[in-house]
Protein backbone atom coordinates (compact mmCIF):
# COMPACT_ATOMS: atom_id res chain seq x y z
CA UNK A 1 0.00 0.00 0.00
CA UNK A 2 1.13 3.33 -0.52
CA UNK A 3 1.73 6.61 2.33
CA UNK A 4 3.38 9.51 2.90
CA UNK A 5 4.32 11.26 5.85
CA UNK A 6 6.33 14.12 6.92
CA UNK A 7 7.29 15.58 10.61
CA UNK A 8 10.19 17.50 12.21
CA UNK A 9 10.90 18.62 15.73
CA UNK A 10 14.01 19.61 17.88
CA UNK A 11 15.96 18.57 20.69
CA UNK A 12 18.28 21.15 22.07
CA UNK A 13 20.71 22.35 19.44
CA UNK A 14 19.58 19.74 17.07
CA UNK A 15 16.73 20.09 14.34
CA UNK A 16 15.23 16.86 12.74
CA UNK A 17 12.77 16.03 10.32
CA UNK A 18 11.59 12.47 9.01
CA UNK A 19 10.10 11.64 5.27
CA UNK A 20 8.21 8.72 5.27
CA UNK A 21 7.31 6.80 2.21
CA UNK A 22 5.85 3.62 1.19
CA UNK A 23 5.33 1.74 -2.11
CA UNK A 24 3.53 -1.80 -2.98
CA UNK A 25 5.47 -5.04 -2.43
CA UNK A 26 4.66 -8.22 -1.48
CA UNK A 27 7.05 -8.48 1.50
CA UNK A 28 8.00 -5.64 4.27
CA UNK A 29 11.60 -3.53 3.54
CA UNK A 30 12.56 -0.44 4.33
CA UNK A 31 15.08 1.44 2.83
CA UNK A 32 16.83 4.13 5.66
CA UNK A 33 19.33 7.13 5.31
CA UNK A 34 20.77 8.03 7.78
CA UNK A 35 23.34 11.12 8.68
CA UNK A 36 26.64 10.57 9.61
CA UNK A 37 26.80 9.72 13.72
CA UNK A 38 22.80 8.83 13.75
CA UNK A 39 23.30 5.28 13.24
CA UNK A 40 22.41 3.99 17.33
CA UNK A 41 18.58 5.24 15.87
CA UNK A 42 18.50 1.97 13.19
CA UNK A 43 17.33 -0.58 15.99
CA UNK A 44 14.70 1.23 17.26
CA UNK A 45 13.64 2.32 13.81
CA UNK A 46 13.31 -0.89 12.34
CA UNK A 47 11.58 -2.36 15.24
CA UNK A 48 8.62 0.42 15.10
CA UNK A 49 8.39 -0.28 11.34
CA UNK A 50 8.01 -3.98 12.25
CA UNK A 51 5.60 -3.59 14.86
CA UNK A 52 3.75 -0.92 12.59
CA UNK A 53 3.41 -2.53 9.18
CA UNK A 54 3.31 -5.85 7.63
CA UNK A 55 4.16 -5.22 3.63
CA UNK A 56 5.62 -2.36 1.42
CA UNK A 57 8.89 -1.27 0.90
CA UNK A 58 9.11 2.21 3.10
CA UNK A 59 11.40 5.00 2.00
CA UNK A 60 12.45 6.59 5.39
CA UNK A 61 14.80 9.69 5.54
CA UNK A 62 16.08 11.59 8.25
CA UNK A 63 18.00 14.99 8.42
CA UNK A 64 19.50 16.70 11.52
CA UNK A 65 21.18 19.71 11.77
CA UNK A 66 22.67 21.56 14.46
CA UNK A 67 21.92 25.37 15.09
CA UNK A 68 23.34 27.94 17.15
CA UNK A 69 26.34 26.54 18.07
CA UNK A 70 29.60 28.87 18.03
CA UNK A 71 32.20 27.72 15.74
CA UNK A 72 35.31 26.92 17.37
CA UNK A 73 38.79 27.94 15.82
CA UNK A 74 41.91 25.45 16.54
CA UNK A 75 45.74 25.46 15.37
CA UNK A 76 46.41 22.41 14.67
CA UNK A 77 49.83 22.57 16.23
CA UNK A 78 51.60 19.34 14.59
CA UNK A 79 50.57 20.29 10.78
CA UNK A 80 51.88 24.09 11.93
CA UNK A 81 55.52 22.87 13.55
CA UNK A 82 55.27 20.52 9.92
CA UNK A 83 54.91 23.71 8.04
CA UNK A 84 57.56 25.96 10.29
CA UNK A 85 60.03 23.24 10.29
CA UNK A 86 59.89 22.96 6.16
CA UNK A 87 60.02 26.34 5.34
CA UNK A 88 62.87 26.65 7.97
CA UNK A 89 65.02 23.74 6.09
CA UNK A 90 64.21 25.55 2.64
CA UNK A 91 65.00 29.27 3.22
CA UNK A 92 68.86 28.71 2.85
CA UNK A 93 68.05 27.13 -0.55
CA UNK A 94 65.68 29.95 -1.66
CA UNK A 95 65.78 33.39 -2.89
CA UNK A 96 62.20 34.29 -1.67
CA UNK A 97 60.59 36.56 0.85
CA UNK A 98 59.77 35.35 4.06
CA UNK A 99 56.27 33.83 4.07
CA UNK A 100 53.74 36.05 5.83
CA UNK A 101 51.10 34.71 8.64
CA UNK A 102 48.14 34.71 6.67
CA UNK A 103 49.80 32.27 3.80
CA UNK A 104 50.81 30.05 6.70
CA UNK A 105 47.78 30.11 7.85
CA UNK A 106 46.30 29.49 4.71
CA UNK A 107 47.46 25.78 4.52
CA UNK A 108 45.45 23.33 4.05
CA UNK A 109 45.28 21.54 7.89
CA UNK A 110 46.74 24.55 9.80
CA UNK A 111 43.80 25.20 10.80
CA UNK A 112 40.27 24.10 11.92
CA UNK A 113 37.20 25.64 12.03
CA UNK A 114 34.94 22.93 14.48
CA UNK A 115 31.80 23.02 16.10
CA UNK A 116 31.27 23.44 19.91
CA UNK A 117 31.83 19.78 21.28
CA UNK A 118 28.49 18.60 21.81
CA UNK A 119 27.90 16.65 25.02
CA UNK A 120 27.00 12.76 24.96
CA UNK A 121 23.87 13.51 26.56
CA UNK A 122 22.67 16.17 24.36
CA UNK A 123 23.13 13.77 21.69
CA UNK A 124 21.44 10.97 23.60
CA UNK A 125 18.28 13.13 24.09
CA UNK A 126 18.35 14.17 20.40
CA UNK A 127 18.06 10.58 19.34
CA UNK A 128 15.36 9.51 21.78
CA UNK A 129 13.44 12.93 20.66
CA UNK A 130 13.95 11.39 16.57
CA UNK A 131 12.99 8.10 17.75
CA UNK A 132 10.26 9.68 19.41
CA UNK A 133 9.65 11.49 15.81
CA UNK A 134 9.64 8.40 13.64
CA UNK A 135 7.07 6.77 15.44
CA UNK A 136 4.50 9.77 14.99
CA UNK A 137 5.34 9.70 11.31
CA UNK A 138 5.23 6.03 10.72
CA UNK A 139 1.67 6.61 12.70
CA UNK A 140 0.90 9.46 10.10
CA UNK A 141 2.19 7.37 7.27
CA UNK A 142 0.27 4.73 8.44
CA UNK A 143 -3.08 6.22 9.17
CA UNK A 144 -2.82 7.31 5.38
CA UNK A 145 -2.48 3.26 4.42
CA UNK A 146 -5.58 2.97 6.39
CA UNK A 147 -7.85 4.95 4.53
CA UNK A 148 -6.23 3.93 0.92
CA UNK A 149 -7.45 0.36 2.71
CA UNK A 150 -10.86 1.85 3.46
CA UNK A 151 -11.20 2.52 -0.50
CA UNK A 152 -9.90 -0.68 -1.71
CA UNK A 153 -12.06 -2.48 0.64
CA UNK A 154 -15.41 -0.84 -0.49
CA UNK A 155 -13.57 -1.86 -4.60
CA UNK A 156 -12.76 -5.38 -3.48
CA UNK A 157 -16.17 -5.97 -1.80
CA UNK A 158 -17.82 -5.25 -5.38
CA UNK A 159 -15.61 -7.36 -7.34
CA UNK A 160 -16.42 -10.35 -5.13
CA UNK A 161 -19.96 -9.59 -5.10
CA UNK A 162 -19.67 -9.80 -9.06
CA UNK A 163 -17.44 -12.71 -8.87
CA UNK A 164 -20.85 -14.54 -6.57
CA UNK A 165 -23.08 -12.71 -8.97
CA UNK A 166 -21.64 -14.45 -12.21
CA UNK A 167 -21.53 -18.00 -9.96
CA UNK A 168 -24.98 -17.56 -9.56
CA UNK A 169 -25.69 -17.31 -13.31
CA UNK A 170 -24.03 -19.71 -14.25
CA UNK A 171 -25.88 -22.30 -11.83
CA UNK A 172 -28.86 -21.45 -13.58
CA UNK A 173 -27.48 -21.53 -17.18
CA UNK A 174 -29.76 -23.86 -19.42
CA UNK A 175 -26.39 -25.15 -20.60
CA UNK A 176 -25.85 -27.05 -17.60
CA UNK A 177 -29.14 -28.24 -16.78
CA UNK A 178 -29.00 -32.14 -17.24
CA UNK A 179 -31.18 -32.26 -19.90
CA UNK A 180 -29.21 -30.05 -22.16
CA UNK A 181 -26.46 -32.29 -20.97
CA UNK A 182 -28.36 -35.39 -21.58
CA UNK A 183 -28.99 -33.57 -25.12
CA UNK A 184 -25.79 -32.87 -26.50
CA UNK A 185 -24.77 -36.01 -24.98
CA UNK A 186 -27.29 -37.82 -27.53
CA UNK A 187 -25.79 -35.57 -30.13
CA UNK A 188 -22.62 -36.62 -30.48
CA UNK A 189 -22.81 -40.29 -29.70
CA UNK A 190 -25.67 -40.26 -32.95
CA UNK A 191 -23.03 -38.62 -34.81
CA UNK A 192 -20.16 -41.08 -34.20
CA UNK A 193 -22.91 -43.87 -34.79
CA UNK A 194 -23.76 -42.88 -38.28
CA UNK A 195 -20.19 -42.24 -38.99
CA UNK A 196 -19.27 -45.84 -38.03
CA UNK A 197 -20.96 -48.96 -37.00
CA UNK A 198 -18.01 -50.40 -35.26
CA UNK A 199 -18.50 -49.28 -31.72
CA UNK A 200 -17.88 -51.50 -28.43
CA UNK A 201 -21.47 -50.82 -26.60
CA UNK A 202 -19.64 -50.86 -23.16
CA UNK A 203 -16.73 -48.40 -24.10
CA UNK A 204 -19.50 -46.12 -25.64
CA UNK A 205 -21.31 -46.09 -22.40
CA UNK A 206 -18.28 -45.69 -20.69
CA UNK A 207 -17.66 -42.50 -22.41
CA UNK A 208 -20.69 -41.05 -22.32
CA UNK A 209 -20.02 -41.14 -18.61
CA UNK A 210 -17.14 -39.37 -18.91
CA UNK A 211 -18.16 -36.80 -21.62
CA UNK A 212 -21.05 -36.10 -18.59
CA UNK A 213 -18.81 -35.69 -15.51
CA UNK A 214 -16.07 -33.83 -17.46
CA UNK A 215 -19.50 -31.27 -18.09
CA UNK A 216 -20.50 -31.00 -14.65
CA UNK A 217 -18.92 -28.01 -12.95
CA UNK A 218 -20.87 -28.37 -10.03
CA UNK A 219 -17.90 -28.94 -8.16
CA UNK A 220 -16.03 -25.65 -9.56
CA UNK A 221 -19.25 -23.87 -8.44
CA UNK A 222 -19.18 -24.62 -4.93
CA UNK A 223 -15.36 -23.89 -4.36
CA UNK A 224 -16.33 -20.46 -6.32
CA UNK A 225 -18.82 -20.17 -3.90
CA UNK A 226 -16.67 -20.85 -1.24
CA UNK A 227 -13.52 -18.66 -1.55
CA UNK A 228 -16.13 -16.14 -2.56
CA UNK A 229 -17.22 -16.81 1.27
CA UNK A 230 -13.86 -16.91 3.08
CA UNK A 231 -12.73 -13.60 1.30
CA UNK A 232 -16.27 -11.75 2.46
CA UNK A 233 -15.35 -13.04 6.01
CA UNK A 234 -11.19 -11.75 5.61
CA UNK A 235 -12.53 -8.42 4.28
CA UNK A 236 -14.66 -7.72 7.37
CA UNK A 237 -12.50 -8.40 10.05
CA UNK A 238 -9.51 -6.47 8.28
CA UNK A 239 -5.99 -6.35 9.73
CA UNK A 240 -2.90 -7.51 7.71
CA UNK A 241 -4.37 -10.29 4.94
CA UNK A 242 -3.13 -9.35 1.53
CA UNK A 243 -1.60 -12.86 1.46
CA UNK A 244 -4.41 -15.00 2.40
CA UNK A 245 -6.60 -12.53 -0.31
CA UNK A 246 -3.74 -13.21 -3.06
CA UNK A 247 -3.69 -17.15 -2.68
CA UNK A 248 -7.70 -17.36 -3.05
CA UNK A 249 -7.39 -14.70 -5.98
CA UNK A 250 -5.66 -17.18 -7.52
CA UNK A 251 -7.86 -20.30 -6.33
CA UNK A 252 -10.44 -18.15 -7.83
CA UNK A 253 -8.65 -17.83 -10.99
CA UNK A 254 -8.07 -22.00 -11.11
CA UNK A 255 -11.75 -22.39 -10.92
CA UNK A 256 -12.74 -19.72 -13.83
CA UNK A 257 -10.19 -21.44 -16.02
CA UNK A 258 -11.77 -25.01 -15.38
CA UNK A 259 -15.25 -23.59 -16.07
CA UNK A 260 -14.13 -22.39 -19.10
CA UNK A 261 -12.31 -25.23 -20.33
CA UNK A 262 -15.08 -27.38 -19.27
CA UNK A 263 -18.23 -25.43 -20.93
CA UNK A 264 -19.61 -26.60 -23.85
CA UNK A 265 -22.28 -23.71 -23.95
CA UNK A 266 -21.78 -20.54 -25.21
CA UNK A 267 -23.51 -18.78 -22.34
CA UNK A 268 -21.34 -20.24 -19.77
CA UNK A 269 -18.53 -19.56 -22.30
CA UNK A 270 -18.87 -16.21 -21.92
CA UNK A 271 -20.12 -15.98 -18.09
CA UNK A 272 -16.36 -18.19 -17.91
CA UNK A 273 -14.51 -15.20 -19.96
CA UNK A 274 -16.45 -12.62 -18.00
CA UNK A 275 -15.63 -14.44 -14.91
CA UNK A 276 -11.85 -14.53 -15.78
CA UNK A 277 -11.98 -10.65 -16.24
CA UNK A 278 -13.52 -9.88 -12.43
CA UNK A 279 -10.99 -12.39 -10.89
CA UNK A 280 -8.12 -10.98 -12.57
CA UNK A 281 -9.27 -7.46 -11.42
CA UNK A 282 -9.87 -8.63 -8.00
CA UNK A 283 -6.26 -10.17 -7.91
CA UNK A 284 -4.85 -6.74 -9.39
CA UNK A 285 -6.08 -4.94 -6.23
CA UNK A 286 -5.35 -6.56 -3.72
CA UNK A 287 -1.73 -6.58 -4.82
CA UNK A 288 -2.01 -3.44 -2.89
CA UNK A 289 -3.09 -4.40 0.21
CA UNK A 290 -0.76 -5.02 3.24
Amino acid sequence: MTGFARNHGASGAYNWAWEIKSVNAKGLDLRLRLPPGWDAVEPAVRNSLGQTLARGTVYATLTVDRVGVVPVVRVNEAVLEAVLSTIKNLAPRLEAAEPRLDGILSLKGVIEVLDEDEREEDHRAAEQAIISGFQKTLAALADMRCAEGEALRRVLTQRVTEIATLAGRADVAPGRQPDAIKTRIAEQIAMLMDSSTRFDADRLHQEAILIASKADIREELDRLISHVGQIKRLIEEGGPIGRRLDFLAQELNREANTLCSKSNDVELTNIGLELKTVVEQFREQVQNLE
